[in-house]
């Protein structure tokens, strides 16, 4: 439970960092973050493993890079389903993919699995 609440802010942290960072990528309020959190997690255990294999051609024909465009699409995804939460256009989306890949990899790094 406690990895889920761990997993959880550093979403929260993410995204925030994202509409700071990325031009295009905005919140209206503290709640719509969170609820943007809840189902971007939602969206990456349900939605993404699907595009993931459907695209996989196109994933190994561009080394892995199609890969943020998965992201950015499903980003876009949890922006659409959610009125306060507002991506504008893929790039906006790339962008905030690549803040929260980045912002993951780093607390990932810091927090480590311990499931071993």
């Amino acid at each position: 439970m406690l990895r889920f609440i761990v997993q959880f802010l550093v979403t929260c942290l993410a995204l925030w960092l994202a509409a700071q960072v990325v031009t295009g990528v905005r919140f209206d309020d503290t709640p719509t973050l969170l609820l943007a959190a809840i189902l971007l997690g939602v969206a990456n255990a349900i939605v993404r493993p699907i595009l993931t294999v459907l695209t996989f051609p196109l994933t190994i024909i561009t080394f892995g890079l199609f890969l943020l465009v998965v992201n950015a699409a499903v980003i876009g995804l949890v922006a659409a389903l959610l009125g306060g939460f507002v991506v504008d256009g893929l790039w906006a989306g790339v962008g905030a993919a690549i803040v929260t890949g980045v912002v993951s990899w780093i607390a990932g790094w810091f927090i480590g699995d311990k499931r071993g």
